[in-house]
């Protein structure tokens, strides 16, 4: 069932993903065109430049809707959870002609600076680059929002870049108003100011791509809102060790500990980890593929006094973030908890100290440390 859902929302996503990239596309096209015209005919290197910009706009949604389509190949043998990351890798690769771009600009300016040329505006031309802007807005806001409404971080991108062509379109607009009326010319300086931040955005892309692909923190209000999700059965005294797994956009599996009562059978644990699978996908469309569990003592009195007495030991530590999945088996001297540890310290560093320490209050004990990753 979860399958079949997650498949429905993928082929809509696509649908209107295609959809807006294509509508890009031809805006892009169009505005390259009536800029280049404008550039060539006014000898402006500013306005040159933003049509060339408009053009790796277009190439850019090109290969947003190549990588939306590779991305929505179903699952495979060889790739079982799909290929949804591959909308990374197209990320990437229209942040590398962002880049092109704009080190190309850059240097066009600076030979512009060295050897300056005047420019020589219309009104034609001053009128093409005002409904440019326009244009650009209702782009940009049209894109940006099918971004944030589909989780395309692609198209989200080339909504802000869009905007921000705008700004920069304003901007040149601007210069050739300062040259019509006071015959200064500043197209090669606007041309230098266009190419650092076509470049900027072009390195912020690629950054965003690499995170998602190396793998990066969860996000904090999705966490909260599955760990209160599942902390909502009465069975569930705690959900520790949530971990978030993507495997491209809405592509999401996360695996988790919950601490249960020692009383309960292994058919009760069954039936409430699988409600707590189906609740957690129904409201976050996230699929729990593994459920882990730490029992907890709860009528042993002795072996809550010992959790207390680590607990406090163990908190002491500002390198320790948290303790859970305590329990101690008063008769057989045993005893077992996690750690979540910062990355402020070694590992091995801190769980030595932590035996050393909880041994010393416990010498008779057999004790089981596992270290936590602060995720």
């Amino acid at each position: 069932m979860a399958n079949e859902n997650l498949a429905a929302l993928a082929a809509k996503r696509e649908k209107a993903i295609v959809k807006t990239s294509v509508v890009g596309i031809a805006a892009n096209v169009l505005l390259a065109a009536f800029k280049a015209a404008v550039g060539m005919i006014s000898h402006s290197i500013a306005v040159t430049l933003d049509a060339v910009n408009n053009l790796s706009d277009a190439l850019s949604s090109v290969i947003t809707i190549i990588g939306t389509k590779l991305g929505a190949k179903a699952p495979n043998k060889k790739h079982p959870l799909g290929y949804g990351r591959i909308e990374y890798l197209s990320t990437m690769a229209v942040a590398a002609i962002v880049l092109y771009a704009g080190i190309t600009s850059l240097v066009e300016s600076v030979k512009k600076i060295i050897t300056p040329e005047a420019a020589d505006y219309s009104t034609v031309s001053l009128i093409i680059i005002a409904v440019a802007i326009g244009a650009k807005l209702v782009l940009g806001l049209y894109v940006k929002r099918q971004g944030v409404k589909h989780n395309s971080g692609a198209l989200v991108a080339s909504g802000k870049d869009a905007l921000f062509d705008a700004i920069l379109s304003a901007s040149v607009l601007a210069s050739a108003a300062i040259y019509l009326i006071w015959g200064i010319s500043l197209e090669a300086y606007i041309g230098v100011v266009i190419a650092v931040i076509i470049i900027k955005s072009g390195l912020e892309m690629m950054n965003e791509a690499l995170n998602e692909i190396v793998g990066k923190r969860s996000d904090k209000e999705e966490v909260a809102k599955i760990k209160k999700l599942i902390c909502e059965e009465p069975e569930v005294r705690g959900a520790y060790d949530l971990i978030l797994y993507n495997y491209g956009p809405n592509k999401n599996y996360a695996s988790v500990h919950l601490e249960l009562p020692d009383t309960m059978t292994v058919d009760e644990v069954d039936r409430l980890t699988r409600r707590v699978q189906n609740k957690v996908y129904a409201q976050t469309g996230v699929i729990m593929t593994g459920v882990g569990v730490y029992s907890f003592n709860t009528s042993d009195e002795e072996a809550a006094a010992i959790r207390n007495a680590v607990q406090r030991a163990v908190l002491a530590h500002d390198w320790a973030l948290q303790m859970h999945g305590f329990y101690a088996d008063t008769e057989k001297k045993t005893m077992r908890f996690d750690v979540v540890v910062s990355f402020d310290i070694e590992r091995e560093q801190a769980i030595a100290e932590l035996t050393e320490e909880v041994r010393a209050l416990y010498p008779d004990y057999t004790l089981q440390i596992i270290p936590d990753i602060d995720a």
